[in-house]
């Protein structure tokens, strides 16, 4: 993947279309030798583009900025009811071609309009999950997710969740150390998964102490200990059912979904920057065996932890 091309488009939300420049659109810098892609911002009729709040974008270069395009992302516009056939046909080429599209926020609708979301599994903004459900029936809506990524289409739901979409996809592409220079780069965290809940009701702690962040930080440090429900929540203090309410409500995941991901993310890096065994990097992030590690890694990533090192290892 090399070229990005942006479609932006009058009323243009410039957060959106923010976020994705700031994680395809990076120049080269000497800090990092993430790749630097050949990034394309375009729009149907070049020249001035609308946004909301005072702005006006100067775009040069129109929908033939797609033609070749590895990804086409389409930024998102406030009025989103609103299509224009030369998108619709630009994403449909793309995808044909086999192109990666991906839509931010409601830019979710576009896809919908042009097919691309027919028997696919696919989200936007939580205020619009029902809407675009109703309107584009064939379209297997995930209301209460950050992102979904099916066959070559991506959609993310509102504002950073776009951060974590494009995150992903840059993780699929080029592995877990160029993503996470990404969101270093960009002061975010470097992986939030994509059935994670688009909004977590954290209920207002009674006091500092009683909030889990330390423990969680102490959970990235101890990723071999043992770490079930039991032992977290003797370390807590709290009773197991006591804990287990606490931890879904401030993480929006239970503990053992928690622990496996960030087990799988640690052994994505080790399986990048070193030459250890399957067996040992089971043993370092707290899976026990090769086998254990085997079963969570291919059914996150899709691939087996022997293929993801030929793919990505430096």
């Amino acid at each position: 993947m090399q070229r990005v091309a942006v479609i932006v488009q009058d009323g243009a939300e410039p957060f959106g279309l923010g976020s994705l420049v700031e994680v395809w659109g990076e120049p080269y810098h000497p800090d990092d030798d993430n790749p630097v892609f050949d990034f394309r911002v375009c729009t149907p009729r070049p020249g001035r583009v609308s946004g909301r709040g005072g702005y006006d974008l100067l775009v040069e270069n129109g929908l033939e900025a797609t033609l070749d395009a590895d990804l086409v992302c389409v930024s998102p516009k406030y009025d989103f009811r609103t299509h224009d056939e030369s998108v619709l046909q630009a994403v449909q080429a793309a995808s044909e071609r086999g192109a990666v599209i991906y839509a931010h926020c409601a830019a979710a609708f576009e896809l919908g309009a042009a097919g691309l979301l027919d028997g696919r599994e696919c989200t936007t903004h939580w205020r619009y999950t029902d809407l675009l459900a109703a309107t584009y029936p064939e379209a297997k809506v995930k209301p209460d997710v950050l992102y979904c990524h099916d066959g070559n289409v991506l959609t993310g739901a509102g504002s950073a969740a776009g951060i974590d979409a494009s995150l992903h996809l840059m993780r699929e592409k080029f592995g877990a150390r160029v993503a996470a220079t990404a969101a270093r780069r960009i002061v975010v965290p470097p992986h939030r998964d994509g059935g994670q809940a688009q909004f977590i009701a954290r209920p207002v702690p009674d006091c500092e102490a009683e909030t889990l962040g330390p423990l969680l930080e102490w959970i990235l440090h101890n990723l071999n200990a043992d770490l079930d429900v039991e032992s977290l929540a003797r370390r807590s203090l709290m009773s197991p059912r006591t804990f287990a309410r606490r931890f879904r409500a401030e993480t929006g995941a239970t503990p053992h979904a928690w622990v496996t991901k960030h087990r799988v993310q640690r052994a994505e890096e080790l399986l990048e920057q070193t030459d250890r065994s399957i067996e040992w990097i089971a043993a370092e992030v707290g899976f026990g065996n090769a086998a254990t590690l085997r079963h969570h890694f291919t059914r996150v990533r899709g691939v087996s932890p022997q293929q993801y090192r030929r793919t990505f290892c430096a």
